[in-house]
């Protein structure tokens, strides 16, 4: 049978304690006991563990593990998402999907479309964001948890220095000739053994404005397209994933 997987708050090198609702649901709903055994991460990496103690007090709850031994972990994708905010219910769905399937982080931008009430709330969603993530990286049985960034204006995100060999791309509804998966092929052919980061940026509803692409085009970033049809940014997010995993998984 799978054993559960947990992702510690705090740890050391024998033992990882969870801590509140995290704990809370494993105390009470799932009525852990010592003895118990479990998968934990803790400072990215996976350990095979047992309760040892149980503490069931609301927003205080604790549950104390001993790691037995540490077992051999899948690295998240190495990849950036560079997202464009968008409604928040669709965003919040691209985010757990994007967790689940392996992102490494998730860079939400203020784009020139973005919605102006979404752009001024978009700070007071991050910690909600960073919840989802981490939930679905423990549904996914993941060793990490997706690093959800501040949203900065996009300008900033698009200008900011990014790690040597990092491929930066753009999804752009305009762009006709270079897909994803052939910037991907190219991408890999070039770093030779080396799996290449990428960061991957995607647009709000109702796509890029002009002077956006003229801005991405200035930094070097590389337009590609996901094929003919208009999707939603919800939709194109999983589907750009998707692809990136055939290639790097």
């Amino acid at each position: 049978m799978t054993r559960r997987r947990w992702i510690a708050e705090t740890w050391d090198e024998t033992s990882a304690t969870l801590v509140g609702a995290q704990a809370e649901r494993l105390a009470r709903v799932l009525r852990a006991q010592e003895g118990m055994t479990a998968d934990v991460v803790a400072g990215g990496r996976v350990y095979r563990a047992e309760v040892a103690s149980v503490s069931p007090a609301g927003d205080a709850s604790e549950v104390r593990f001993t790691l037995l031994a540490e077992l051999e972990a899948d690295p998240a994708l190495p990849v950036t998402l560079a997202l464009a905010v968008y409604k928040f219910d669709r965003m919040e769905w691209a985010i757990e999907k994007a967790a689940e399937l392996g992102v490494a982080a998730i860079a939400p931008m203020l784009a020139r479309r973005t919605e102006k009430h979404l752009a001024q709330n978009a700070a007071k969603r991050t910690e909600r964001w960073r919840r989802i993530a981490k939930e679905a990286a423990q549904q996914a049985r993941r060793s990490d948890v997706p690093v959800i960034h501040d949203p900065v204006p996009l300008a900033e995100r698009v200008r900011a220095a990014s790690a040597t060999g990092t491929v930066r791309l753009v999804l752009a509804e305009q762009e006709r000739t270079t897909t994803l998966r052939h910037a991907l092929q190219e991408a890999i052919t070039a770093s030779g053994t080396r799996m290449p980061a990428l960061e991957l940026a995607l647009g709000p509803e109702g796509g890029w404005a002009p002077a956006e692409e003229a801005l991405f085009d200035a930094n070097g970033w590389r337009a590609v397209s996901l094929g003919p049809r208009i999707l939603r940014a919800e939709t194109a997010a999983i589907a750009a994933l998707a692809v990136v995993a055939s290639y790097l998984e």
